[in-house]
């Protein structure tokens, strides 16, 4: 038996039917960001920037590309055979598939991989965010409080504070009521979905969680309540970087926007703590004479002769002569014609802008925030206004 003390299992199983239409044909961590990397690239940059060698990703909708991102675990350097990534689709039993039926219910479903490594801590982290975290930080509050489990918490607006798991806590930290999705919030210190339990606790809990036919199967509704109903020592970990959930077409295009800000704690050129990622390999950009781009990021292979603003090209996008990108997300392979204008919008991969098209309009402001899809490369438009 190999020993690890902390395995990391990160949940990339979920539909994002919030973010259609980008998550029609992919997973949601599988979604394109910052032009050059996949969502789920800064879950599994920051486990090996932490220190921890062996995670778990579960999958389930739509998992085919992630599959084909996540491969042996290379770019990451997690390509190992004593610990490393491993991909965890949905449990095969009698020869059928038994689906993931929530959060708690897939961590369950896996015990057999986390007993491989008899660890002393399980890392439960979610595929769908952006942030640079180190976890050991985390792991020695959570052994410096003593505690069963740990959350990573973080302050968000008291407005939207009702989107989120809102942990009440003591003035140590400690967490003494847990409210998921509170419609009057009683404070803004919000779950970031990030938990380390000790083993016997998850297990335990997990065990009394699959047992009740009524449970959601879910950590936010029903296991980190029962821990509190039971007496458990549960405490926050005040986490003060950026964070993200890029959960909405709106949330995905305001995290880019915010990478050509370069808020802190969001440097993707720290060559300290780098975010891996698998791609294509794509010639150098070629930037024509008459090109103008200001405070943009262009990924390789871009080939751009007209004007690009305050955006962000993937890998492979073209911009032709007289053609306007203004405030935009636009994804591999997008091709802008002549003359044609994107403002505040996010194209999907492969999709062309014909001729002297206009998509979303100037100063437009979030309200109106445009998504065009891959639909009419073959030969059918459709766009949808937020």
């Amino acid at each position: 038996m190999i020993q690890k003390e902390c395995v990391a299992m990160i949940l990339a199983g979920g539909q994002g039917s919030r973010l259609c239409p980008l998550t029609e044909e992919t997973a949601k961590p599988a979604v394109g960001f910052g032009g050059k990397y996949l969502i789920i690239d800064f879950t599994l940059s920051n486990c090996v920037n932490s220190g921890i060698d062996t995670v778990g990703v579960l999958t389930q909708y739509r998992h085919f590309s992630l599959h084909e991102h996540l491969g042996d675990g290379r770019p990451w350097g997690l390509d190992k055979q004593r610990g490393g990534l491993r991909i965890l689709p949905p449990y095969q039993k009698n020869g059928e598939s038994c689906w993931y039926k929530g959060t708690a219910n897939a961590i369950y479903q896996n015990k057999h991989f986390i007993d491989r490594y008899a660890p002393r801590y399980v890392l439960i982290l979610s595929g769908d965010h952006i942030y640079r975290m180190d976890y050991s930080k985390m792991l020695s509050a959570h052994k410096k409080n003593n505690a069963v489990c740990t959350v990573a918490t973080i302050m968000v607006p008291l407005s939207e504070a009702g989107r989120f798991g809102i942990c009440n806590t003591r003035e140590d930290g400690s967490i003494y009521e847990f409210e998921e999705k509170p419609k009057v919030p009683k404070n803004n210190q919000a779950s970031m979905g990030i938990y380390i339990f000790n083993i016997d606790t998850l297990y335990r809990y997990l065990d009394i969680d699959e047992a009740d036919p009524h449970s959601a199967n879910d950590f936010g509704r029903n296991v980190i309540p029962n821990l509190l109903y039971c007496g458990e020592r549960l405490y926050a970990y005040p986490f003060l970087g950026y964070w993200k959930d890029v959960g909405t077409i709106q949330s995905l295009w305001e995290a880019n926007m915010e990478l050509l800000q370069k808020v802190p704690g969001m440097n993707l050129w720290d060559s300290h703590s780098p975010i891996g990622s698998r791609g294509r390999v794509c010639p150098p950009q070629w930037i024509g004479n008459r090109a103008k781009i200001e405070n943009s990021l262009v990924s390789e292979g871009c080939v751009v002769n007209g004007e690009v603003i305050g955006s962000v090209l993937s890998r492979g996008v073209t911009v032709e002569e007289g053609a306007t990108v203004s405030c935009s997300v636009l994804l591999e392979g997008v091709h802008v014609g002549r003359g044609a204008a994107v403002y505040d919008a996010i194209v999907d991969c492969d999709t062309k802008v014909p001729e002297f098209t206009q998509v979303g309009r100037p100063q437009a402001g979030k309200e109106n925030l445009t998504v065009m899809d891959g639909a009419e490369a073959h030969g059918s438009e459709r766009l949808v206004v937020i």
